[in-house]
């Protein structure tokens, strides 16, 4: 498959707003959220990741996340979306209004039960049902895997294992794809032989990649992806995240550095690294940490 310029776009997903709050013990209030949200919609993020409908008994740190939406100041300044687990979170995201849903399933049999309560192929199937209730609303969709890359309780994950859930996925239309390395656990070499093969499924240009920092690599990972031609990326702001369902795992890559970086090898972002540097530091206050750099 052809590669892109190495002098063009990354596009950057902020999942702070979930995936970093998620992880966190404090639990900050709906107008706290969308204030955040905000910010990083004025720093320049292009895409925002605003929450999950899951069971507040689960993830708390979620809770209200219909009000978070409504209290947004300005809806029309980055790609909203929210994670949703089954037919019910759906439900709510399409009742408020959210133009985009992010639905995931895990390629690690152990993790999907630990995660969403149910094997692989029940997990799949009702993912194939969301996505294509979700498309027949004109709500955009990203269909990703979980444990792509590998899993905490299981180790190596096959890239066929993988590949399938993919080429399942793409079945139902979605606008994105994407593959998580939800435990970390990836290496380049390993980036590079996934998402070739991933490649022979869907064009790269539909292809997001979720990476977290567990073991150092994450930067690692990113410019691998980069060399294979992805341009879509998960970030989160001051390194925050972590999943409540994989012991150890620790946060995403952060936007800030990844924006340093990517824009250091020629690539544009047009996000505003001092700002999100700013929202890193006062993000950090509020939790009572320092979020990594």
């Amino acid at each position: 498959m052809a590669r892109t310029s190495p002098h063009d776009q990354v596009l950057l997903q902020e999942v702070g707003p979930r995936d970093g709050l998620q992880n966190e013990s404090l639990v900050l209030t709906p107008q706290q959220r969308a204030a955040l949200i905000d910010s990083l919609a004025d720093a320049g993020l292009p895409r925002i990741q605003i929450g999950s409908f899951v069971s507040p008994r689960l993830v708390p740190q979620m809770a209200g996340t219909d009000t978070v939406w409504h209290r947004i100041v300005n809806r029309g300044a980055a790609r909203y979306s929210v994670l949703v687990l089954n037919e019910r979170g759906l439900e709510q995201a399409i009742a408020c209004g959210i133009p985009h849903v992010e639905i995931y399933v895990s390629a690690s049999e152990t993790h999907s039960l630990k995660n969403s309560g149910a094997t692989v192929a029940n997990a799949l199937r009702h993912a194939k049902v969301m996505i294509d209730r979700a498309v027949s609303q004109g709500v955009g969709v990203t269909a990703g895997v979980m444990c792509a890359f590998g899993c905490f309780y299981e180790g190596a994950v096959s890239i066929e294992k993988v590949m399938q859930l993919l080429d399942a996925f793409c079945s139902s239309m979605p606008a994105e794809i994407g593959l998580a390395d939800t435990a970390g656990m990836g290496t380049p070499d390993q980036m590079k032989r996934t998402i070739e093969s991933a490649g022979e499924v869907v064009d790269l240009s539909r292809l997001t990649v979720h990476l977290h920092d567990t073991r150092g690599q994450g930067l690692a990972n990113l410019v691998a992806s980069l060399e294979m031609g992805v341009r879509r990326f998960d970030t989160s702001v001051g390194g925050l995240g972590g999943c409540p369902f994989v012991p150890g795992a620790v946060g995403n890559i952060s936007t800030e550095r990844t924006v340093e970086m990517v824009e250091s090898m020629g690539f544009a972002t047009r996000v505003d690294t001092v700002k999100v540097r700013r929202i890193a530091k006062e993000l950090g206050t509020l939790l009572g940490r320092t979020p990594s750099e």
